[in-house]
């Protein structure tokens, strides 16, 4: 056989025996056409019974992290079972075309104070792993990527900390049936040569209704970002499918009084829903926390992107050392191809504290593929700090939205709270700080039928070079939603500004003299 065939054939070999996503397919589409089999505890009481304030306390050891010596800037550790973490996860890892278990050591955690029988892990496995990465200074390794829970991760970049999370698929969430959580049993990682910027892993997704085969390729960096392919497969029907997720929290902010006994200006993981439809309009939702489940839809045919941001970076907006919530990252959504027709739905869920994440979004398809056949969704997420960066220059963008009780000026200058609801939306952006002073500047607004327009106005903010809309609504039934859209256009009607889409919630308006809370 002449050199060139054997080469050739010697190729074709390889690439045949090569890991890939099409391998973790045909594995999930197997799994799909079998009955589901919930994983099986194996916790023994004192890890079963852990509460977080100990199970925190089992921490990796930074001494046996995997890939300490391969010269790679990549370590991988790992999460120990415990608490609701019951069912140990697969990890395998990828070296060339071979693929290995990573069995479970427990020599590789730090059990702190615990008190226990160290005999009692003997039987146990990994819960999740953590990527680590010297994202901040080239002598210090940082933990980047945090996979645990579910089909839950977290990822952050150079200077955040961790905030809002993504999952791998969302089923039926906020609806009056039990919300189904997918979850990822199996991982295979591949090991990083010294020169990669990237990582790359496989994921197998399981659940009562799904399957799922992903691809995960992060690169660290300022902006982290992660390229996922999704291959999901329907086991049986489901209500709502929910692609891409985001979970997040949203506690209060300027948009929604606070706790007069918090000191805090804000405290949210993030304040806005962000959309680029697929017509190319950009939405500004800002988020609540509401007295009741709240669920909102946008018809985005095509998504351009989405994402839970965290719009406001400056410390005093939220004067937190501890928890940092101005450090925290947005995370931007930008689909890979049609996504066809659908919606982008935010599902608001009301939370007494900052504990609970009460944030929902996601794009959910109109129709789903039929059994057999995959749904499939590419995209790339960003998580950043520079929200700016994510829009066109020519576009202004919502600063914020500040929310108060209405109030009118009596003729003894003594300001009146009368019962409306008043609302302040200051637009920014260098398409408005160009504007030559003569410029005309106008507003579109629409207010839903439960509540009347009382007073409009727009005027030059100075101190933004932007543009600040009020507005004083009467709402109608304070028991009802109102809905409320503006917009910044030229004197030609032209778009100078995203849409702010903003929703005041069932039983959220203020009265005089007192203070909204969930």
């Amino acid at each position: 056989m002449p050199a060139l065939a054997v080469a050739t054939a010697l190729l074709q070999v390889s690439h045949a025996l090569a890991f890939s996503l099409d391998d973790v397919t045909a594995q999930a589409r197997r799994l799909a056409d079998k009955p589901y089999a919930a994983p099986a505890s194996n916790l023994p009481p004192a890890f079963a019974q852990m509460q977080f304030a100990d199970y925190i306390k089992i921490q990796p050891r930074i001494d046996n992290l995997e890939w300490k010596n391969l010269g790679t800037p990549y370590r991988l550790g790992f999460y120990h079972q415990g608490m609701q973490f019951s069912a140990p996860v697969r990890i395998n890892e990828i070296v060339g075309n071979a693929v290995q278990e990573i069995r479970y050591d427990a020599s590789r955690f730090d059990f702190g104070d615990l008190k226990l029988d160290r005999t009692a892990t003997s039987k146990l496995g990994y819960a999740g792993f953590r990527i680590m990465y010297p994202v901040n200074r080239p002598d210090k390794l940082d933990e980047v990527m945090s996979v645990l829970g579910a089909s839950y991760f977290r990822v952050i970049g150079k200077g955040q900390v961790y905030g809002l999370s993504s999952r791998g698929l969302a089923i039926d969430t906020g609806l009056p049936i039990a919300e189904e959580f997918p979850a990822f049993r199996e991982f295979w990682i591949v090991r990083p040569n010294a020169q990669d910027k990237q990582l790359v892993f496989y994921a197998l997704l399981d659940s009562k209704r799904a399957t799922g085969a992903y691809r995960f390729e992060l690169v660290p960096g300022a902006d982290a970002t992660l390229k996922v392919q999704a291959r999901v497969f329907m086991r049986d029907r489901v209500t709502k499918l929910g692609v891409a997720p985001l979970t997040s929290m949203f506690l209060f902010g300027p948009n929604q009084q606070r706790d007069p006994y918090n000191f805090r200006p804000a405290l949210h993981d993030s304040n806005g829903l962000s959309i680029h439809t697929g017509d190319g309009e950009w939405l500004w939702r800002p988020l609540n926390n509401p007295r009741h489940l709240a669920i909102s839809q946008f018809t985005v045919n095509n998504p351009r992107g989405f994402g839970l941001l965290q719009r406001g970076r400056d410390f005093s907006g939220y004067e937190d050392l501890k928890d940092r919530y101005d450090l925290r990252p947005s995370a931007w959504i930008v689909p890979d191809g049609d996504w066809g027709q659908g919606k982008v739905e935010l599902v608001e869920i009301p939370t007494p504290d900052e504990t609970n994440d009460n944030i929902v979004a996601y794009w959910t398809p109109d129709t789903l593929p039929p059994r057999g056949t995959p749904l499939v969704a590419d995209y790339t997420m960003h998580w950043t700090m520079d929200e700016r960066a994510l829009m066109p220059r020519e576009v202004a963008w919502v600063k914020q939205t500040l929310r108060s009780a209405g109030e009118i000026t009596q003729a003894n200058l003594i300001r009146h709270l009368d019962g409306s609801v008043g609302l302040l939306v200051d637009f920014e952006g260098p398409s408005l700080a160009s504007l030559p002073p003569s410029a005309q500047v106008n507003s579109q607004v629409s207010v839903s039928d439960n509540a009347e327009l009382i007073e409009r106005s727009l005027q030059p903010n100075p101190v933004t070079k932007g543009q600040r809309l009020m507005l004083r609504i009467k709402v109608k039934d304070p028991k009802k939603v109102v809905e409320l859209r503006g917009a910044l256009t030229s004197a030609d009607n032209r778009p100078l500004s995203e849409t702010w889409s903003y929703q005041l919630p069932p039983d959220s308006a203020q009265q005089a003299g007192t203070i909204a809370k969930p």
